[in-house]
This record gives C-alpha cells, structure tokens and sequence, in this order.
C-alpha cells in the first residue's frame, strides 16, 4: 500500500480542542436558545420579556455553568454578553440561524441577516452552529434545497477555517406529532438516513450534533415511559445506535433536545452500553430548564442559588456519565479515525490511532499533516 497524506487546517482543528475538554471529548452546554427561551419565561414569570432581560439570563446561566462545561454555544443576538462571563478554559460555539425555525417549515433556517461566518469568528466562535430540520423522505425539490444550503454553509466555514457543526433534527412530513408512538418507530431510520447523508464530503461538516435515535418514552423499561406503550425493546434501542452510528463518516455529538436531565443521562448511558463510538455532548435544557422556576419566583438572586446547587449537580452527573462511557472516544482519534475510512483503509495507522498513539502527526504552520502507514 501506498503512501499518502491527510490533511486537516490548522483553524479546524484547534478550534475543536478548544471545545472539547481535556479527554477531547465535547462536554458543551448550549444557551443559543431565543424565542423559545422568551416564550418559557413569559410563561413562567406572567408577563413580557425585553431583550436586555434575555441577555442577563443567559449571562447568569453562562457565568455559573460554564466553568463545568468544555464549551458553550451562544447566539449573537442575545448572548454576546454572556461571552465575556465564560472561563478562558471553556470554548466558544455561535448559532449561525435566525430564530424561529421549527419543523413546521418544510425549508431551510434562515440566516442572520447582518451575521456572516466571519463575523461570528471575529465575535470569537471557533465552531459554527447550523441546524436543519430534514425529512430524508421528503420531496427531493425540498431536500435538494437544503443540501444546497448546507454545502454553502460548509464552504464559508472552510473559508473562514472555523469548525461546522451541524444538527439534522429529523421529523416526518407525513406524522405532524414528532412525540408520539407512530414517530418513534420511525425516528431510527429517519437519524440513521440523515446522520449518513450529512457525513458525506461535500457538505464540509465537521462535526454532527445529532439526536437520540430512539424516543426513551417508548422504550421498554426506561425511567420515561410512563404506560407500557412501547416502539423499541431495549435490545431494539441499542441496534439503533449501532446502526445510526455506523453510517457516519464524521465524528458526532448527541443533543438533549429538551428532555429531563435524567432522561438524557439514561439514553447516554444506553448508548454506551451499546458501544456507541459517540464524541460527547452538547446539552441545553436539559442542564437549566428548571432554572426557569426558581427565576420566576425569586428573581436573578433565585436563579442564581439554582444554578449553584441543581444546575452544577446536573452537569456533573453528566459528565460523570461521559467520563464512565468508555466509548466517548476522545475528539481527536474519532476525527483521524473517520478521516481515514473516508479516503483508504489504512488499518495499521488505525490500530496505531486506537490506542492512542499519535507520534506520527506533524503540525505545519498551515496544516495538520498525518503521515499513513507504509
């Protein structure tokens, strides 16, 4: 066998160290939520919700979380704020969409007007944020669309050498109700099929912040199903990790998408047991939703207090999972690994990279240069 080089910018990949902690695993908190977070504590709290409001919430979230966290992603509407709040040792993720894109729409996000990938870089983002809602059976003039839209997306993070990291958040155009059972079944193949698609080279992803692949409220014996209305067995749950696992070509992180903290712990845990070669998290809600309580009662000085005991206590129970799964394979090899089956299969560099051993990477001052095995 031949030998020849791959290569990795230099931007990309330092970007990626700087999100991950010190395992090269992505521990990350997300604070990029807008609209929805506005709705919850309009709520909560009984009345209107200006933005610098908004921009303290996420400021006080940020300065006491974020210490726990590798990274935090934060939007550039509301949360410019809160970057300043945040460690040196935390790294910084932007969300590029505009706010209020939801699987209703059967298009792309709309994108900040007066927002560009180099201007989130400049505000310090060393990944950029992108979701889409996708549909792998929808009409291909839809989806041809968004491809469209990612691989230009994917360009102009090449361009400005900043990590892309993209969330397919899959739903059916055919079963409006994205909870219920009739989804759940179907939700394995719909997260295999777009984590597959969206690996694919001309996209530019560098990352997928992807979903659980099964809905643990109709998982049998999980803590989340209430009433015995089952889609997957528990063995069934863990074929569809495997199996939306096996289809990517780049490395990927899970999103908590709103469910309680112990039930995202759960699916972690249910992932690793299934030896799921996942590269860690990036949780929101699940960490500080019931935050939102406490602040509607007693104000930033009861939020604050929250966050001290419950919202510190969430994050490290989470990463106490992430630090026991075993198969939260470190950032880094997970990148070479996936960049190796992409282009040769070279198993002798790969059996070098799964244990750890990395003397064969030069850093240039341009480039990440991996030698392959003669």
């Amino acid at each position: 066998m031949g030998t020849s080089t791959i290569t990795m910018t230099t931007g990309k990949f330092n970007g990626m160290l700087a999100l991950a902690n010190g395992r090269g695993v992505i521990a990350a908190m997300a604070m990029d939520q807008r609209g929805s977070l506005r709705c919850s504590l309009e709520k909560a709290t009984g009345r209107a919700i200006a933005a610098a409001e908004l921009q303290s919430f996420k400021a006080l979230v940020t300065d006491i979380l974020s210490s726990h966290a590798s990274a935090v992603l934060l939007d550039p509407e509301y949360g410019l704020e809160a970057i300043a709040c945040r460690p040196t040792g935390a790294g910084e993720l932007l969300t590029y969409e505009q706010s209020g894109y939801d699987n209703c729409s059967r298009a792309h996000a709309d994108l900040m007007p007066t927002w560009s990938v180099r201007r989130l870089v400049t505000a310090g983002a060393q990944g950029i944020k992108i979701v889409m809602y996708y549909d792998p059976d929808d009409a291909d003039s839809i989806n041809t669309a968004k491809y469209a839209f990612i691989e230009r997306i994917g360009a102009e993070c090449q361009a400005n050498d900043v990590a892309f990291f993209l969330e397919p958040v899959t739903y059916s155009d055919t079963l409006s109700d994205t909870g219920s059972l009739a989804f759940a079944k179907a939700k394995p193949e719909k997260v295999t099929r777009a984590m597959a698609e969206f690996s694919r080279p001309q996209y530019g992803v560098d990352i997928l912040k992807v979903e659980i692949p099964v809905n643990m409220r109709y998982v049998v014996g999980s803590s989340a199903n209430p009433d015995g209305q089952i889609a997957n067995s528990r063995m069934e749950a863990m074929s569809a990790f495997q199996a939306a696992a096996a289809g990517a070509r780049v490395p990927f992180i899970y999103l908590s998408a709103g469910v309680s903290d112990a039930t995202f712990r759960e699916s972690l845990e249910l992932a690793a047991e299934a030896k799921t070669p996942y590269s860690g998290v990036l949780c929101g809600r699940a960490t500080w939703q019931d935050g939102i309580a406490a602040y509607a009662q007693g104000g930033e000085p009861a939020l604050r207090a929250w966050l001290g005991d419950r919202g510190i206590a969430n994050i490290a129970a989470l990463n106490t999972v992430l630090d026991a799964g075993a198969q939260a394979h470190p950032l880094l090899i997970l990148w070479l690994k996936y960049s190796l089956l992409a282009q040769c299969a070279q198993i002798r560099l790969m059996r070098r990279i799964e244990a750890n051993v990395l003397h064969t990477i030069v850093i240039t001052r341009d480039h990440l240069v991996i030698p392959n095995s003669p």
